[in-house]
């Protein structure tokens, strides 16, 4: 297992959810330069610290023991990881205070610490939260990997925060240190919302969703092929995202319980608002969570499930192999799994293998919806 070392303190760290034999280390070299920069400019004692977008807890298990951290990140997965980094690592977990995205950290702050998320739109709501939070005097410091810094990355710290400066590489990695200046306080864009024309809804998107503007096409092949008037089964959408299969599958079987759950807040934050504004009051469990693994074994009749294809910046089946057999698990005894995957991804082997069986319920040039049995 990789030890990180910094000025700050040598930890032994895991990332979430866990593989065997896991392939890759819970840090980068994007930690390691924004660690070691934070250690020469000096770090007192009574500051306070913000850290955005700490996937596996790196930042915020080093500083730990030195000054009290607020870490705010759109992963629950990434919360998870912080607490048993904490705790792997016997550190002081009362020192820090874990925000998710769906919610405002209260500063004011003397440092905020940024890891460059994939998704733009959550660095620029986070920067539009910014305003008002900062002490006199902050630092704001953004790093990434430089094949995934993107150059809007220092436009938004511009527009949002001050004039930026940018560091020179160190490993592949590099800082950008923003200097807070007057700025009017921001309006943000986000939530952004579209319409769906069948069923006619109107759908909204906090900044961290997968397709934000307009419904992806894999939910898009998936919808007309929601099973309807099967009575009240206990059905869920896992990775529901802001909701819509879910949502749509409700409109159609009335007497339904519902479970939508995700791991990213902003998503469960979406599919909460979009489903009081269809459904009202209609009874329905919306949480953020490790898939179906707080699920009771055999509670649920049916799943629905388009599955991620990525973690972050890291592309694999491994999240999707996993929600395959949560949903197993979660089902009782003639419960399915409908699924709705690129044809490449080679998913009708895989349910076969988990499950026994897998039929395709129907197609698209792309994409295959495919249904397996629980035995």
């Amino acid at each position: 297992m990789p030890i990180l070392d910094t000025p700050y303190a040598s930890l032994d760290l895991i990332r979430q959810p866990e593989q065997p034999n896991e392939p890759l280390q819970a840090f980068d070299a994007a930690d390691e330069y924004l660690l070691a920069t934070l250690h020469e400019q000096g770090l007192p004692a009574a500051a306070r610290v913000l850290i955005l977008n700490d996937s596996f807890g790196a930042l915020a298990c080093s500083l730990a023991a030195h000054v009290a951290v607020t870490s705010s990140g759109d992963s629950h997965f990434g919360h998870l990881a912080l607490q048993k980094n904490l705790a792997r690592n016997e550190l002081p977990a009362e020192r820090v205070r874990f925000v998710p995205a769906s919610e405002v950290a209260q500063g004011p702050f003397d440092r905020v610490l940024i890891r460059v998320p994939k998704t733009l739109a959550l660095l620029e709501e986070q920067l539009i939260r910014l305003h008002g939070q900062l002490a006199p005097g902050a630092q704001v410091i953004a790093a990434a990997m430089i094949k995934h810094l993107p150059r809007a990355a220092g436009d938004l710290l511009e527009q949002y925060i001050g004039p930026v400066q940018a560091s020179l590489a160190v490993k592949k990695a590099r800082l950008l240190s923003a200097t807070p200046s007057a700025k009017p306080a921001p309006q943000s864009p986000y939530p952004t919302r579209y319409q769906l024309d069948q069923p006619k809804l109107e759908l909204l998107n906090h900044a961290n969703l997968f397709c934000r503007e307009d419904l992806d096409i894999g939910t898009r092949a998936f919808l007309p092929h929601l099973p309807q008037a099967l009575g009240a089964l206990r059905v869920a959408d896992l990775g529901c995202g802001n909701g819509v299969l879910g949502i749509v599958y409700a409109l159609g079987n009335p007497q339904a319980q519902l479970t939508l759950v995700d791991e990213s807040y902003m998503a469960v934050q979406s599919a909460r608002e979009n489903w009081q504004a269809i459904h009202g009051q209609r009874p329905v469990e919306i949480r953020a969570g490790d898939g179906l693994a707080e699920q009771p074994p055999a509670s649920l009749d049916l799943v629905l499930c388009n599955p991620p294809f990525h973690q972050q910046q890291v592309v694999g089946d491994f999240l999707a192999w996993r929600m395959f057999t949560q949903a197993k698990t979660a089902l009782a005894k003639g419960g399915e799994l409908w699924i709705v995957g690129n044809r490449h991804l080679g998913y009708h082997l895989k349910l076969k293998r988990l499950f026994g069986n897998a039929e395709q319920v129907a197609a698209t040039p792309k994409f295959v919806i495919l249904r397996s049995i629980k035995a």
